[in-house]
């Protein structure tokens, strides 16, 4: 008895497939890099509060700024937020094109019949700003992301998947998700959800493996070819 291929058989089984957005279907921070953004997040933060800024100076991840933010302070946090979410649409504005593959999963998936959302820990306005920009809005049914004031309700919390399958009156175990972090990985695993990783560096491969991903991509365009071989057959 012959095996599907892991790729083959996770897609096969999923009526709504799930995009993360930064890494499998944009780089969000191409145009505009995330050291540079959590550095004006973390200069706003350390003028309101002291310690927290000497914590935030710490990494270079605009979203581990603005956890700190919050943790030390909801109005403050709320402020890195609002700056955070302006610096995202400025980023996907010069973010250049899709991650190769995206734009012909995404349209795939929808030829194929499957439901299309959008889970991100980056703001629902910065996905939908990107989409429209190149044309892929129309194929993408639900868009959530970042849970504003609530930065615990960020993936690996699996709220985003769970909210999305709510939204699109599914059982959340009939949805794939397609992410490139181990955040991903965790909130697929939290919610009952397959999940392909999206392995856009050499080192996720071990790490996808590890986590026990269902499957592993080093390239979004093999969703793609998937999901079209799949409607074929």
């Amino acid at each position: 008895m012959t095996h599907a291929d892991p790729l083959t058989e996770t897609l096969a089984n999923a009526r709504v497939i799930l995009f993360d957005f930064d890494g499998p279907v944009c780089d969000v921070f191409a145009g505009l890099p995330a050291p540079e953004v959590a550095r004006e997040l973390t200069a706003l933060l350390s003028a309101q509060n002291e310690a927290a800024g000497a914590k935030a100076a710490q990494t270079d991840d605009p979203i581990e700024v603005l956890r700190i933010a919050h943790e030390a302070d909801t109005e403050l946090g709320q402020k890195i937020e609002q700056a955070l979410t302006t610096a995202e649409v400025r980023a996907v504005a010069v973010a250049g094109q899709p991650t190769p593959g995206a734009a012909e999963a995404i349209r795939a998936a929808r030829s194929a019949g499957r439901g299309v959302a959008v889970v991100s820990n980056n703001s629902a306005e910065c996905v939908q700003a990107f989409l429209e920009v190149h044309g892929l809005d129309e194929y993408v049914a639900e868009i959530v992301g970042r849970p504003s004031d609530q930065p615990h309700l960020m993936k690996p919390n699996p709220f985003p998947l769970i909210t999305a399958a709510e939204l699109l009156h599914i059982d959340i175990t009939s949805c794939t998700l397609i992410g490139d972090s181990l955040t991903d990985i965790q909130a697929a695993h939290a919610a009952g959800t397959t999940v392909v990783g999206y392995a856009n560096k050499p080192h996720k491969l071990d790490l996808f493996a590890d986590a026990q991903a269902d499957a592993i991509t080093e390239d979004m365009q093999a969703i793609a070819d998937e999901l079209r071989a799949g409607a074929r057959s």
